[in-house]
């Protein structure tokens, strides 16, 4: 069964998120302050995490960031109360996958929680696919990605980056050379299409490009199209 935490100070809504996602048939912890949340995130293995931002003992920010630094990889979904940019911006910086401001919909929440367990269900099956069947490196310029490995040299170093950071780098690069949509990037990558969200598109194309480009302000790279998305640039 698959199992996730909530870390919510909330009562009422604690137990809302707990109610639905039982009906849903998922197991559920809930911890109430940060401290807890964290504790019981190192304790034992969840298929996600629901975050609060504002918490007592240890705000959502630092127990992310913590678990990002213990090599927990579980995703993570960020719920504030906050309709604040820099807060949804500074949480995927720190490792976050996803964010969600209240008041959200039950609804909603199981179909952020589905859509996420996907592409890591995705993924998994690709990590674990035939060698027959496995990819082969991509090498454009100084970049070069190892899609069996997940690992990305630029410039003869190797460079980290989260699960969607990578994901993402690999579909533009795969289309290479081709115009992507930011809707087309948020349905490939994060597999959904909700209305307004596409400025998590943005801030993940800004963190690739302080990743690979030797002049993040004037891309080689990753070239944005005015009004419409981004394109991964294949050099000669």
């Amino acid at each position: 069964m698959k199992k996730v935490l909530v870390v919510e100070d909330e009562q009422s809504i604690a137990k809302l998120l707990q109610y639905n996602l039982e009906k849903e048939g998922y197991e559920v912890d809930v911890a109430m302050d940060g401290k807890e949340g964290l504790d019981r995130a190192l304790e034992d293995d969840y298929t996600i995490i629901l975050l609060d931002l504002m918490l007592p003992t240890k705000d959502g920010m630092d127990v992310c960031r913590e678990l990002r630094q213990e090599k927990i990889d579980t995703p993570i979904i960020m719920l504030t109360a906050k309709d604040s940019e820099i807060d949804k911006i500074v949480g995927l910086e720190i490792g976050a996958d996803d964010y969600m401001t209240k008041p959200f919909s039950p609804r909603e929440v199981t179909a952020r929680i589905k859509a996420i367990l996907r592409r890591v269900e995705k993924r998994n099956g690709e990590k674990q696919a035939e060698p027959a069947q496995q990819e082969e490196e991509l090498t454009f310029g100084e970049i070069t990605i190892y899609p069996n490995t997940y690992e990305v040299i630029v410039r003869g170093e190797k460079v980290d980056f989260t699960p969607k950071e990578f994901e993402l780098l690999l579909y533009l690069a795969k289309h290479a050379n081709r115009v992507l949509s930011r809707d087309q990037l948020l349905l490939a990558i994060w597999d959904y299409d909700f209305a307004g969200e596409t400025r998590i598109v943005d801030v993940h194309i800004s963190h690739l490009r302080e990743k690979i480009e030797a002049d993040p302000k004037k891309p080689e790279y990753i070239k944005t199209a005015r009004g419409f998305g981004y394109k991964f640039e294949a050099r000669p």
